[in-house]
């Protein structure tokens, strides 16, 4: 059993969410889980394997709907995680009847060496909507799979075969995707990774060691990092990132501009992962147009409409050039039954301009939680963009000691209170919702973090 004092210290234990062991996540068992709640728990801890941040779980849904996660009690929480996979909103009625429609044609399943009317309709939407001259396709079951076909892409393409990504970083658990990924509880006692993953750090205007007083100074660090690599281990294949990070920590467009100005002088492909950020969460159709469009956009989670797992990656028409190789060959590369699902969801959200919705609720948000800062000496830092939003929660403004014992008790007490969220890095309560939130139901968010935060702060911890 973890302790507590682990959760303070072990960072690196909680770098994609919270722990699972925890003593608050004791208290919460026992205060709010029905017993029969607490039996099904029970039967999931003994047939699951155990891993960080999964099992042991926190709760037993049965169902979920918009924006809501429902327990097994018929307790309904505002869900601000999802997963990545709800953009569209859980269980979108008009997603789940595309599906079954396609369930009803019996063209579901696809043989490789065949294709369909729906993966084609989908990899030429995609050509659409995607960025810059993006336009070929690839797909397959999952994220982590979906970066690895990239990573094989971009050292076809060029004959170089090492790769730089950011340190805090995740890609998936696969083999190569952890290997560029930046987190040690991904690879920590895995041996040998991937030959040539290098890592630097993602460029953060708020937690840096340098006292530079303007974002252009800093930019010019984090560049001067990637090109040191660049100039003296040569053979670098690509940089991939995610545009914006998971944290989320924002770039500056003269950042990517300048790793885009690198990557062509040394003959690198640039590779983003969208995954999380994709189709809207961040107030445009793709993160990447806030900065540079990609060589390679990596696509995932709510591509598959929330229901059904799904990814991809699109990439240039001039590196459709390896008809020698395999990259993917992934069985359900042109599953029917995924790309009728990925069509409603981008049907979906362009219909009910949930990007647009995703851009103005958020800056609302912001604007709420900017004022919480200015009421709590706890939060030290509010970043984000759209509905892609983290509050960094410190001891001390100036130190910026990270406060995870007080973002542990935050997150029960939140869920206590009907709203359910995660914490990354500890410290930092993260804010991702269906794109379907409403203004006001973003408003009851806000209520629900100053009551919560004004507990801790005045000594009420969980």
């Amino acid at each position: 059993m973890t302790s507590q004092n682990t959760i303070k210290s072990g960072r690196f234990a909680s770098e994609q969410g919270d722990v699972n062991t925890s003593r608050n996540r004791e208290k919460y068992w026992e205060k709010n889980l029905s017993e029969t709640a607490k039996s099904i728990c029970t039967r999931d801890n003994q047939y699951f394997l155990h891993q960080n941040l999964s099992t042991p779980v926190m709760n037993v849904l049965s169902k979920a709907h918009g924006i809501y996660i429902e327990d097994m009690d018929g307790k309904k929480y505002m869900d601000m995680h999802g997963n990545g996979v709800h953009n569209a909103g859980f269980n979108n009625p008009q997603i789940i009847q595309a599906v079954k429609d396609q369930l009803d044609s019996q063209m579901t399943f696809c043989p490789r060496r065949y294709t369909n009317a729906k993966a084609v309709d989908l990899a030429e939407k995609l050509a659409e909507i995607t960025p810059g001259d993006l336009c070929k396709s690839l797909f397959c079951p999952g994220g982590s799979e979906a970066i690895e076909m990239a990573i094989t892409l971009a050292k076809q393409v060029t004959g170089h075969f090492k790769t730089i990504s950011f340190w805090d970083s995740f890609h998936g658990a696969g083999f190569a995707a952890a290997s560029v990924g930046g987190e040690e509880l991904f690879k920590g006692g895995m041996g040998p990774m991937m030959a040539g993953a290098m890592h630097v750090e993602f460029p953060n205007y708020y937690r840096n060691p340098w006292r530079f007083s303007n974002q252009d100074q800093l930019d010019d660090e984090y560049l001067r990092q990637i090109k040191t690599i660049l100039e003296r281990e040569p053979d670098v294949a690509a940089i991939i990132g995610e545009p914006i990070s998971a944290t989320p920590v924002v770039p500056s467009k003269n950042y990517w501009e300048g790793v885009k100005d690198l990557c062509e002088k040394y003959g690198a492909l640039v590779i983003f992962d969208e995954v999380i950020e994709g189709f809207g969460r961040t107030g445009k159709l793709f993160a990447s147009e806030h900065f540079i469009t990609p060589d390679v956009l990596v696509l995932g989670k709510s591509m598959g409409g929330g229901l059904l797992p799904f990814a991809g990656i699109v990439t240039r028409q001039r590196y459709d050039n390896l008809e020698h190789r395999s990259i993917g060959h992934y069985t359900h590369e042109k599953n029917a039954l995924c790309s009728a699902a990925a069509l409603a969801e981008i049907e979906y959200i362009e219909k009910h301009k949930l990007v647009e919705n995703a851009a103005r609720v958020g800056a609302h948000v912001m604007a709420r939680l900017n004022e919480l800062k200015e009421k709590y000496r706890l939060i030290g830092h509010i970043a984000g963009v759209g509905l892609h939003i983290g509050i960094d929660l410190v001891r001390d403004p100036k130190t910026k000691e990270r406060a995870v014992e007080e973002a542990d008790c935050i997150m029960y007490k939140a869920m206590e209170k009907g709203l359910a969220f995660k914490t990354i890095e500890g410290n930092i309560i993260t804010l991702r919702p269906a794109l379907t939130i409403t203004m006001e139901e973003m408003d009851q968010v806000v209520d629900i973090l100053d009551e919560t935060i004004g507990e801790v702060v005045n000594g009420d911890f969980y």
